[in-house]
């Protein structure tokens, strides 16, 4: 009995081989639309569809495939007799092989200016569902969704058969398939106001490059890229360096997410998902040294992100210390050529990328998902609880420090002098060991700084320690039962004190 094989793709890359090969398998070769004419174009003996179904394509395409001539084939028991029966009583030819990827959705949803019925039309049903029954029937039905595993299909088919392991591993990779192309499609229908969390949520993704390892050498780990054209860590180039690690990649969006909230030149120095340094000044040099000078220490070995163009006075102050990664929307040639000394230095170009609308998070049993803290800094929404206003200076350090403070982890403390971080105090368990760790890293550079905490004093003492320390001025949300008490010690040292009325937890 012939074997048949159906073929219908959007991505033809390869598509002529791998159908030469099965046709010296003995495989008979059946397509439709486009992938035919490409075989046709390539000389492969192939058969339209429709000697399968007996029905011709119909509504402009949409309706091909559809059609028990299709699904009977890929769908019946070859173990059962009476499945076998049945498609003999109604003249259907069992379907061995299903070669099947989908329209290219999320592109045509990404290309802008693209009317809505349009990005409709790139909907594919047809597709899945036989990607799906062939994935379901697959002990009987080879079903291959990726151009990759061609050549792999083809050896194992050349050697007799492909074994029950292959089978199932061919299957969950096309239902994942599916699924992810129906996320993305759900993903796009969706309309601002609708309900922000729906009722079934999936999370996809594409596999951007398996890694090393993970946080540790005995944990596995891969990076998977979400949407068609993502930016951001999704979308970077790596123009020179090691591989990327898990935590590279990690530390590398904290950063890059921390120097894409300030408009003027700005860098930042993170370790361990935290900043130990940031800066933004009139130039991205002069950036970095204010960023690298914050802490010295902890900057050998971090992650630096940059939002200008990386020139080569930046980058020479860069290759003067080991750091593991460099980002920055585009990198100067030159720039490249003095990092290149440094061969093992990860360098990065990556465009600018929206900011995720879900923050998710995996637990035990399953996963958290709210949104974004986009909230910046709103002068007009801060209510000044003291007896003296801040300055003009104080302000603007004050804003800066803020936005600082909301990429740090809880509790937090940031220090900041002249649009610097100069002591920074990250995820302590409480918050006065969070401004000791933060006035002790300072030093003498406390003096005449702002203070910014991601929540409220609940005691006064963690205030205390800055203004001891010289601290003129604090940013916190307030709320706390004890405001009193800790407004009254900001009086008590001639602080300016604002209240935000907003927090930046960030576990």
């Amino acid at each position: 009995m012939p074997r048949r094989a159906l073929l219908s793709v959007s991505d033809k890359a390869g598509l002529p081989a791998f159908a030469r090969g099965l046709v010296r398998l003995g495989y008979e070769i059946y397509s439709t639309g486009g992938t035919l004419r490409c075989l046709e174009d390539a000389a492969v003996d192939v058969h339209p569809v429709s000697e399968l179904t007996g029905f011709p394509e119909i509504l402009d395409g949409r309706v091909k495939t559809l059609h028990p001539g299709v699904h009977g084939g890929l769908l019946a028991r070859r173990d059962s007799v009476a499945h076998m029966q049945t498609l003999e009583a109604h003249g259907l030819k069992t379907i061995d092989l299903l070669c099947v990827n989908l329209y290219p959705f999320a592109a045509a949803a990404a290309r802008p200016g693209l009317p809505f019925e349009e990005v409709v039309e790139q909907i594919d049903i047809g597709g899945p569902a036989m990607v799906r029954s062939a994935a379901k029937n697959h002990a009987g039905v080879v079903v291959v969704v990726r151009p990759e595993r061609y050549g792999e299909v083809l050896g194992a088919l050349q050697q007799g058969s492909l074994n029950s392991e292959m089978r199932q591993r061919l299957a969950a990779e096309a239902f994942a398939h599916t699924a992810h192309y129906d996320a993305q499609i759900a993903s796009w229908l969706r309309r601002p106001g609708e309900t922000v969390f729906p009722a079934e949520m999936t999370l996809s993704g594409t596999l951007a490059q398996s890694l090393r390892y993970g946080e540790n050498p005995h944990q596995a780990a891969a990076f998977y890229r979400t949407g068609n054209d993502p930016g951001g860590l999704g979308g970077a180039r790596q123009l020179q360096g090691l591989e990327l690690s898990f935590n590279n990649i990690q530390d590398a969006a904290a950063a890059y997410s921390l120097v894409g909230e300030f408009a003027r030149p700005a860098a930042a120095i993170i370790k361990h998902m935290n900043p130990c340094g940031v800066a933004e000044a009139e130039s991205l040099d002069q950036a970095y040294r204010l960023a690298y000078e914050c802490d010295t220490v902890s900057a050998y070995g971090g992650v630096v992100a940059l939002n200008r163009l990386l020139d080569p006075i930046t980058a020479e102050q860069i290759a003067s210390i080991f750091v593991e990664v460099v980002i920055a929307p585009r990198v100067d040639p030159e720039s490249l050529q003095i990092l290149s000394r440094k061969a093992r230095i990860r360098v990065l170009e990556a465009d600018a990328a929206a900011r995720p609308e879900m923050d998710i998070r995996t637990v035990p049993g399953g996963f958290l998902v709210q949104s974004q803290d986009q909230a910046g800094f709103d002068r007009q929404s801060c209510s000044v609880v003291t007896q003296r206003q801040p300055t003009d200076s104080e302000w603007a350090q004050l804003a800066f420090a803020w936005l600082v403070c909301k990429h740090v982890k809880s509790n937090a403390i940031v220090l900041a002098r002249e649009f610097s971080a100069v002591g920074v105090g990250a995820g302590q368990m409480s918050r006065v060991e969070a401004a000791r760790l933060a006035v002790e890293r300072a030093g003498d550079r406390s003096q005449a700084s702002v203070l910014a905490s991601d929540a409220y004093f609940p005691f006064a003492d963690g205030l205390e320690v800055g203004a001891r320390a010289g601290v003129t001025a604090a940013i916190q949300p307030g709320g706390s039962i004890r405001d009193p008490e800790v407004i009254a010690l900001a009086d008590q040292f001639g602080m300016a004190m604002v209240v935000t009325g907003q927090r930046h937890f960030r576990h």
